[in-house]
C-alpha cells in the first residue's frame, strides 16, 4: 500500500497529535512492510531487473535512495515549469455568469463612460443656483429619460441614480432641505451667496456624479491576467459587457485505483470506503480545474493504460498505485506509455511517493498516494502549481503565521500539517497521519514544517485551502 512506511506511532498517548511520525521500517514494522531504513522504493523494477534511470528533469540518476527524492519546494517549481512549457491555450468567450474564478485573456476596456450621464448620488432635490428654490411638481426617478432643464432658482425632486437635469448645479439632500410657509424650498447656504437657508454650505456640483467620473469609454479598467471575482463581474456588467474573454479552465480527469475501495456503506470485510473519489473532484474544481470525468478502475493495469492513453484531459490525477507493490501499476503504465517522469518522489511527509509525469507536450499526470492526507499533500504540492499556471493565475504572496505550539519534524523531509488559525497564531491539529482526514477537515491551512521541526513562536509558511472557489 502507498505510504506504508509513513504509518506512525504518535508520541501523544492520548491520541494522534502533532508528534513526530516514526517510520515503520525496523523491527516494529509488520514483516510485510519491513525495508532498510531510508526512503522507500516507490518505483516498480525495470523489465530487465535493474533500477530504472530517472529522467534528467526528475533531478536524479537512480531510484530508491532517500537523498534522491526531490525537495518539496523544488517539486513545486518543477510543476510550475511543466505547466509553462505547454503551448499557449486558446482564450474563449463565456457569459458573465460562467466567468467566475477564470482569468481575463484580454484587458477589460470600458465600453462607455461611467456613469454615462450626470447622476444624482443622493435622494433629494436637484437645484439650480442659490436658494430658496421654487419646486416643480413632478419628480425625477432613476431610469427615466432626460428631464426638462432647470432655470435659476428652480428645484425638482430627484432619486438616487436618476439623471440630473440640465441646468442643475447641485443636489440638496432630503435631510438638509425644508419648505417655508410659502412652499419654497430652503436649505444650506450656497457658496458665495448671502441668501439665508441654513448654516452649511451647498457646494457647486455637490452630490452629483458627473459623467465619466469613474472612467471614460476606451479606458483600461483591468489588465490581462486578472482573476474574475464577483467584483470584477459587477464592473464588467456596469461597463456594458455580456461576455468576457478568458482562459478556459484546465480539464482534469480523476482515476481512482484500488480493489479494496467501497463506494457506499461502512468499511467491512477488509474493504475501506473510498474517500478520494468524493474529495478530489471538488478540490480540483476549487483549484481551477474543470473535472470532466471520475473513473474507478480498481487494480487493473490494462484498464489504467487504456484510460491514460485515451484521455484528452490536460491533467490526469491518479490515486494510489505509486509505490512498488504487486498491484501498484502506475510506474509500469507510465513506462509503457513512454511518459517522461518529471518528479518521482518528494521529500515531504505525508505524501512522499507522489509523482508528476509528462504524457504529451500538453498533457500531464499527477500520481497521488492512496492515503487521504498524503493525497492532499500531493494535490497541493504538484497539482496546485500546475493548474494555477495552466489557468493563467498568478501566485499570491506566501502567507506566514506564528506557531502556537511546537511541531515535531521529520529528520530529512518537509512536513505538511493541518493547522487552525486563531487570531495571530497557527494551532497545530491532531489527527495528522497520512491516512487521516479528521485534522484537515477542521483545518484552515496546511503549515509547511521544515526538516527538524518548528518551535512555538516560529513563523511558518501556510498553504491556504481554496474553499471560497468551491461551487
Amino acid at each position: 500500500m502507498d505510504e506504508a512506511l509513513a504509518l506512525v506511532r504518535e508520541r501523544d498517548p492520548h491520541g494522534p497529535g502533532p508528534g513526530a511520525p516514526l517510520a515503520a521500517t525496523g523491527a516494529d514494522a509488520p514483516a510485510s512492510m519491513r525495508r532498510p531504513a531510508g526512503r522507500e522504493d516507490t518505483r516498480a523494477p525495470a523489465p530487465d531487473g535493474t533500477a530504472e534511470k530517472r529522467s534528467p528533469a526528475a533531478g536524479s540518476s537512480k531510484h530508491g535512495a532517500r537523498d534522491e527524492a526531490m525537495p518539496w519546494s523544488e517539486a513545486r517549481t518543477v510543476a510550475e515549469r511543466a505547466a509553462r512549457s505547454v503551448s499557449r491555450r486558446e482564450p474563449v468567450g463565456v457569459p458573465l455568469e460562467a466567468a467566475l474564478g477564470l482569468v481575463l485573456a484580454a484587458p477589460l476596456t470600458a465600453l462607455t463612460d461611467l456613469p454615462s450621464f450626470d447622476t444624482s448620488a443622493m435622494d433629494g432635490w436637484a437645484v439650480a443656483g442659490p436658494g430658496p428654490w421654487d419646486v416643480r411638481e413632478e419628480g425625477i426617478l432613476a431610469g427615466h429619460a432626460e428631464h426638462a432643464p432647470l432655470g435659476d432658482g428652480e428645484a425638482v425632486r430627484i432619486a438616487t441614480g436618476a439623471r440630473v437635469p440640465p441646468g442643475a448645479t447641485a443636489v440638496l439632500r432630503s435631510e438638509h432641505g425644508h419648505t417655508d410657509d410659502k412652499g419654497r424650498l430652503a436649505g444650506p447656504r450656497a457658496a458665495g451667496s448671502a441668501r439665508a437657508g441654513g448654516t452649511a454650505t451647498l457646494v457647486h456640483g455637490q452630490d452629483i456624479r458627473p459623467r465619466g467620473q469613474e472612467c471614460h469609454s476606451g479606458d483600461r479598467l483591468l489588465p490581462l491576467g486578472t482573476q474574475v471575482t464577483p467584483a470584477v463581474l459587477g464592473l464588467a456588467a456596469a461597463a456594458g459587457y455580456d461576455d468576457l474573454t478568458v482562459l478556459p479552465r484546465p480539464r482534469a480527469e480523476v482515476l481512482v485505483l484500488g480493489d479494496e475501495l467501497l463506494t457506499g456503506g461502512a468499511p467491512r470485510d477488509g474493504l475501506i470506503r473510498d474517500a478520494l473519489g468524493p474529495m478530489l473532484p471538488p478540490w480540483l474544481r476549487a483549484l481551477g480545474a474543470d473535472v470532466v470525468a471520475v473513473r474507478r478502475l480498481g487494480d487493473d493495469a490494462e484498464a489504467l493504460y487504456r484510460a491514460i492513453t485515451s484521455s484528452t484531459a490536460d491533467l490526469i490525477v491518479t490515486t494510489g498505485g505509486t509505490a512498488s507493490g504487486p498491484v501498484d501499476h502506475v510506474h509500469p503504465t507510465l513506462r509503457r506509455a513512454v511518459a517522461e517522469l518529471l518528479v518521482d518522489g518528494v521529500k515531504v511527509r505525508p505524501g512522499h511517493p507522489m509523482l508528476l509525469a509528462r504524457l504529451r507536450e500538453d498533457q500531464h499526470l499527477v500520481g497521488l498516494p492512496g492515503n487521504p492526507l498524503a493525497a492532499v499533500s500531493g494535490l497541493l504540492t504538484l497539482a496546485e502549481p500546475l493548474l494555477r499556471i495552466l489557468g493563467g493565475r498568478t501566485e499570491t504572496e506566501p502567507c506566514t503565521q506564528v506557531l502556537s505550539d511546537s511541531v515535531h519534524g521529520h529528520p530529512h523531509d518537509t512536513r505538511l500539517i493541518p493547522v487552525s488559525v486563531r487570531g495571530d497564531h497557527a494551532v497545530p491539529l491532531h489527527y495528522n497521519g497520512p491516512a487521516m482526514l479528521r485534522g484537515i477537515a477542521a483545518a484552515d491551512a496546511l503549515a509547511v514544517v521544515p526538516p527538524g521541526g518548528a518551535r512555538p513562536g516560529q513563523e511558518l509558511e501556510l498553504l491556504d485551502l481554496p474553499w471560497p472557489w468551491v461551487g
